[in-house]
């Protein structure tokens, strides 16, 4: 999983199940489950999966389905179509969306920014909250970070206190 990572979805590959992630350039299958892949990178990252999940839930104040922030400053951010945990889950990157369509009552047409397109087996109501969804969680980070450089910005350029060059016993009363 990396910066041109579109979509995990679940493949069965005999009685198992298998990972097909969509690149940008190419189509790779994994024999690790999608759910395992998003963990991983999560720590690759440096950071765990729960860890994640407990800031996102803290940002946006929800509690079901949660979009992940996998690496901020790559915008790497993704989100689930069912609970992490269901083997038909499958993870978008909201980088690489450039639009979606409803197809039917359970299926959605994503189009790629590379302009590829799929069908995938999901609603498009359950697409468009989790689209909504990640992108409040992309708008309250970058509040939090647009704040902190706002805070810098001001402590770097306030005046300082400086010292004066004389002794303040030359300022005394001296008839005391």
């Amino acid at each position: 999983m990396n910066s041109c990572t579109m979509y995990i979805r679940p493949e069965e590959y005999g009685s198992k199940i298998f990972s097909l992630i969509g690149e940008v350039e190419e189509k790779i299958l994994s024999p690790a489950k999608p759910f395992s892949i998003i963990q991983k990178g999560c720590a690759y990252y440096g950071v765990d999966y729960e860890g994640r999940r407990k800031g996102t839930r803290l940002l946006i104040d929800y509690s079901r389905k949660l979009p992940i922030v996998i690496e901020p400053i790559t915008n790497i951010y993704a989100f689930c179509t069912a609970s992490p945990e269901n083997p038909k889950c499958i993870w978008f990157f909201a980088e690489h969306i450039k639009d979606y369509r409803r197809v039917s009552a359970r299926e959605t047409m994503v189009i790629f920014r590379n302009h590829q397109s799929q069908i995938f087996p999901v609603s498009y109501s359950t697409f468009n909250t989790q689209m909504l969804r990640t992108s409040y969680l992309q708008m309250k980070l970058m509040q939090r970070v647009e704040i902190n450089k706002e805070k810098l910005v001001f402590l770097m350029h306030s005046p300082k206190h400086s010292k004066a060059s004389e002794s303040h016993e030359l300022y005394l009363d001296k008839r005391k």
